[in-house]
């Protein structure tokens, strides 16, 4: 019982520290806050606005390799390369970790499976957005909108790449390079890793939000600790963690670049392109779909 309770208070400070640190941080500029909080508008209307943020942010996402050039291909074939090498490692780093979970005091490792785990973690993002919607803080919305869209985005891509790649899970004499691919055993779901995605995109999106270093760089140790504990536990190899954070860097990269966008185009009407159908989420009572413009 003390256990239990001692993790429900663990998750309750962990929830309070980040939505504190999302509210003391600055506004942001005039042009920003015009974007983003319109008087005129009921909660109800800002809510399907935001929605549509949401959903222009995940179609965004995965409409940008569509829309690479050199210098993102540079990027992408860096980072395969530097998996391949790190690959090499999987094997002496999983035992490296598993040595020292022993010596691994258990607040961090409750912290490092309850913030990386769904429900948990989108408790948290979805309260920081409901908490900017309903104090009407232009800033606070726009990072929940920003962690939500990111995670679910990244999720989705998760959630395929688990079935598809099929890669087993460290132990039980498998390897590194055992795969099973569609696969539906958990067993084989090892990459990527979830709790990395959803900890690292909330922590990663929050730290987007502060100009100091040392602020950034708090943040992003905080974002570790899942991918770190996943380790400990044995659960994934080096690799699946070190992709699920660049997956995660990206998606989230590419979200705010959306929201930005977003922004310069509504102060700057003569900015938006011209398109033959404009795709829009709605939302009303009892309904949601997707309705294209002409």
């Amino acid at each position: 019982m003390k256990l239990k309770s001692f993790n429900l208070k663990l998750y309750f400070q962990s929830l309070l520290l980040v939505i504190t640190t999302s509210v003391v941080s600055q506004e942001g500029t005039p042009e920003f806050n015009s974007t983003f909080n319109n008087p005129d508008e009921s909660t109800w209307e800002t809510l399907k606005s935001d929605a549509e943020l949401m959903f222009g942010g995940l179609k965004y996402t995965y409409s940008r390799p569509f829309q690479w050039q050199n210098d993102d291909i540079g990027l992408f074939l860096g980072t395969a390369i530097g998996a391949a090498g790190l690959n090499l490692m999987d094997e002496e780093a999983h035992q490296f970790f598993r040595d020292q979970e022993e010596d691994v005091p258990g607040v961090i490792k409750e912290f490092g499976w309850y913030f990386g785990s769904p429900q948990n973690n989108y408790g948290v993002t979805g309260l920081i957005y409901f908490t900017g919607l309903f104090t009407k803080s232009p800033k606070i919305r726009r990072t929940g909108i920003l962690m939500i869209s990111a995670a679910s985005s990244a999720g989705l891509i998760q959630t395929i790449s688990k079935n598809i790649a099929g890669r087993a899970r460290p132990g039980d004499g498998r390897d590194r390079l055992s795969f099973k691919p569609f696969s539906k055993e958990g067993t084989y779901h090892s990459f990527p890793s979830g709790h990395t995605i959803l900890s690292f995109t909330t922590f990663y999106a929050l730290s987007k939000q502060f100009e100091s270093p040392w602020v950034k760089g708090g943040l992003y140790l905080a974002g570790m600790v899942s991918p770190v504990s996943r380790l400990w536990q044995g659960a994934h190899w080096l690799t699946d963690v070190a992709l699920s954070m660049a997956l995660t860097i990206a998606v989230v990269d590419s979200v705010d670049k959306y929201l930005d966008q977003q922004t310069l185009m509504k102060n700057n009407p003569e900015l938006r392109k011209e398109t033959k159908v404009s795709w829009h989420l709605t939302m009303g009572a009892g309904t949601i779909g997707v309705v294209g413009k002409f």
